[in-house]
């Protein structure tokens, strides 16, 4: 683990199911992360997804990358350009700085209309991890 290593990126299908069910699993009720004739009626031309799903998305790529052993210790990301059905996101990220047993991670994901996602990570690696 050192600064500059990139992390393997990863492709993720954005579909309806994912787009409902991460807004169901993290309690996100709006209208526009489930109903398409609503979210059309607010301006979208379609459903979204929403900051909280994103989040998880974020930290399972980190550690996956870093293996089970790895600690999330903040998570501070920004969204940009709408995940919508039918598209793909690839999350891509690069070790930023080392200090010991902790990096931090710059991340973005991209889809079809430009950065969805962009942030940090910092997370702890205990020695003798997967990374």
């Amino acid at each position: 683990m050192k600064v500059g290593d990139e992390l393997e990126p990863l492709t993720i299908p954005i579909t309806r199911t994912l787009i409902v069910s991460g807004a169901i699993a993290s309690r996100d009720y709006q209208d526009v992360h489930h109903d398409a004739e609503l979210a059309h009626k607010k301006g979208s031309p379609d459903i979204f997804m929403n900051i909280l799903t994103t989040n998880g998305l974020v930290g399972r790529y980190i550690t996956d990358h870093f293996g089970p052993d790895a600690v999330l210790r903040k998570v501070a990301i920004r969204l940009g350009a709408p995940n919508y059905p039918g598209d793909t996101m690839v999350l891509s990220g690069t070790i930023a700085e080392v200090e010991g047993d902790t990096a931090q991670v710059k991340v973005v994901g991209r889809n079809g209309i430009g950065s969805h996602v962009t942030g940090t990570v910092t997370v702890v690696v205990p020695e003798g991890s997967a990374a």
